[in-house]
């Protein structure tokens, strides 16, 4: 057994021994740190990332995360709420620990949501993308280096990387609620700096609708570990190359903004999260 596989299941063991009685999740979800939980989510019991065997943490600070036991309905649905990221100097490794780790504790099926930029001119800030692929410009990924086969094979395909299936069905959910469906190629970068008119205009020129520093490595790790992934972004920043250059707001004001973007978009999620847990 590799030393990565030994310390996914210490995770795995650890939360298992805590976690409510007769727990067992098929679906997660996956939020930033700032993702307010809608109150149809029935909470059982939380536990910090910290609290986690091995302890994977920073030199600085321990992560601020939570894992969130949940129900809705009939369905127990496991939480992490407040991810790590990679420009926090946690390692892709360390982000993909917690990806296998849902996938020992039974979870098939993955939800991940962020904050993200629209690069696309026809998206408007304040409302959801619903990703169907991505492009990954991070320099790194969770796969690199030994490989453990119980983990997954070598060479994992991404074809279909945001599962089809679970993208026709929140697709559906989107037109059941007459949502606009901003179907996006999503581009990872590092961050946490925000993107520079050039880098705005050459992510769109290759392909990108939206831009984030979450989904990518979580999405990643999701294929190699044979779990379905769906993503979502919220979009709060308008990466519109050439109009950047004539924004004159000051950091201040569109900090204001984009608290004001995450606030419309995190409402219309509210409205069909439940509708589209309940689909996949």
């Amino acid at each position: 057994m590799t030393e990565q596989r030994k310390l996914i299941l210490e995770s795995s063991g650890y939360l298992k021994k805590i976690s409510p009685k007769n727990f067992k999740p098929s679906i997660a979800l996956i939020t930033d740190i700032n993702f307010k939980l809608p109150k149809y989510f029935k909470v059982i019991q939380k536990i910090n990332l910290a609290e986690i065997p091995p302890f994977i943490s920073l030199p600085e600070e321990d992560p601020s995360g939570k894992i969130i036991f949940t129900k809705i309905g009939n369905k127990d649905i496991i939480i992490i709420h407040g991810r790590i990221h990679f420009y926090e100097g946690y390692s892709m490794r360390n982000i993909g620990h917690f990806i296998y780790m849902l996938r020992y504790l039974g979870v098939k099926k993955i939800i991940g949501t962020d904050e993200a930029g629209t690069l696309n001119p026809r998206y408007a800030p304040g409302d959801i993308a619903l990703i169907y692929d991505h492009i990954n410009l991070m320099g790194d990924n969770p796969l690199i280096g030994e490989n453990d086969e119980e983990l997954g094979i070598r060479f994992p395909d991404m074809s279909d990387a945001y599962s089809k299936e679970l993208f026709e069905r929140a697709y559906k959910i989107f037109q059941k609620h007459q949502y606009k469906i901003n179907e996006s190629v999503y581009i990872g970068v590092i961050g946490p700096e925000t993107e520079t008119d050039a880098e705005s205009g050459f992510y769109r020129e290759i392909g990108s609708d939206v831009c984030g520093y979450s989904l990518v490595p979580e999405n990643i790790t999701a294929v190699h570990a044979k779990m379905k992934y769906l993503g979502i972004s919220l979009l709060c920043r308008e990466l519109i190359a050439d109009k950047m250059r004539e924004d004159k707001s000051s950091a201040a004001e569109k900090n204001k903004l984009k608290d004001s973007y995450i606030k419309s978009s995190y409402d219309k999620l509210e409205k069909i999260l439940k509708d589209i847990i309940d689909a996949v």
